[in-house]
């Protein structure tokens, strides 16, 4: 048996050597049902069944990303997993592994970095994708790179590209919930039913990660990961497939949530249901969310998990039309163009 780690409460990284901090992080990962060979070697072996691996990765900033006034370790960690699943999912890919690198200030508490551990576990843990290795290093700030892999099962990869004119447009998993929780946040609202869900929706975001799959399955012509916002995501769908993506109006489309974040809007000084309003730019242009936004032959239809937004029409000037008229340029997430967000 390992004896139990020290209490090292209100300690910091700054106290501990990498090895100490690496031997109280390692028990709290769960191994990935894919690994050959785990974390403590100088690379992870990860078993690809068919031949294929899909890769992807992504990175949370501190400051950019996330706060760490607002968010425990667990939510950093929980995020950070969470978009990329989504990503392989986009694919039709089960997740199968992370390797995680980090880099920490000081200043940063030995506890934050046990609960991102675990954030990190909890949320890769439905499809058994364990954390396989990664890097530690010190830093200005907290940054947290994640690099999912996942498996085709066989399957060919869902691309962007496979849009079809008469394809029905389908949606998978919540939208606008971040962008309201960060509003919340921000704002500082007082804590009532509506505004907690938003709040989770912004920390801890459950992706669509087996309507994903499922959209593989059932035959989905093209699809991607909803992190950038709809109207943002639908039209990187229609570039790559040239074609025109026809989106419903989104508070019919979309009645659920929009009655969801209503009473957000309504806190923060905006009723949310008029043309420009919170609750319809939060679901047309919030990000990370991490629904799963699809095209799939009309005879085939929604696939499990997934709702009917729009339709694929013959490419015209625009790209992506809401409710008949052309989509605004800009909104959604953009690391460079102006809507960064932390």
């Amino acid at each position: 048996m390992h004896p139990n780690p020290p209490d090292l409460t209100g300690a910091t990284v700054a106290e501990l050597s990498e090895t100490e901090l690496l031997a109280r992080v390692f028990p709290l990962l769960a191994d990935a049902r894919a690994t050959l060979v785990g974390p403590g070697d100088d690379a992870a072996v990860v078993a690809a069944p068919d031949g294929r691996t899909v890769v992807s990765t992504d990175v949370l900033v501190e400051d950019r990303h996330f706060r760490r006034e607002w968010s425990s370790g667990y939510d950093v960690g929980w995020r950070a997993a969470m978009q990329n699943l989504a990503d392989v999912a986009a694919m039709g890919a089960v997740p199968t592994a992370l390797v995680v690198a980090l880099t920490l200030p000081g200043d940063v508490e030995v506890r934050w970095v046990e609960d991102l551990a675990r954030g990190l576990s909890d949320a890769a843990a439905p499809w058994g994708a364990g954390v396989v290795g990664g890097d530690l290093s010190g830093g200005p700030a907290a940054v947290v790179a994640v690099t999912v892999h996942g498996s085709l099962e066989g399957r060919d990869p869902v691309l962007r590209s496979g849009a079809r004119a008469g394809d029905l447009v389908v949606h998978a998993g919540v939208r606008g919930r971040s962008a309201a929780g960060l509003a919340a946040l921000s704002a500082a609202l007082p804590a009532d039913e509506a505004t907690e869900a938003a709040r989770a929706g912004y920390l801890r975001p459950v992706a669509a990660v087996d309507a994903g799959v499922a959209a593989a399955r059932a035959g989905a012509r093209a699809m991607i990961d909803v992190s950038d916002g709809l109207v943002r995501d639908a039209r990187r769908i229609a570039a790559a497939s040239g074609v025109t993506l026809a989106l419903d109006e989104p508070l019919e489309a979309f009645a659920d949530e929009a009655e969801l974040l209503a009473p957000v809007a309504a806190a923060l000084g905006d009723p949310g249901l008029g043309d420009p309003g919170l609750v319809r730019a939060w679901i047309l242009t919030g990000g990370e969310d991490h629904g799963m936004l699809a095209t799939v032959p009309r005879e085939v239809g929604p696939p499990e998990g997934f709702r009917v937004v729009g339709e694929v029409v013959e490419r015209s000037e625009h790209e992506v039309l809401v409710a008949g008229e052309a989509a605004a340029r800009g909104g959604g997430w953009d690391h460079f163009g102006g809507t960064a967000r932390v």
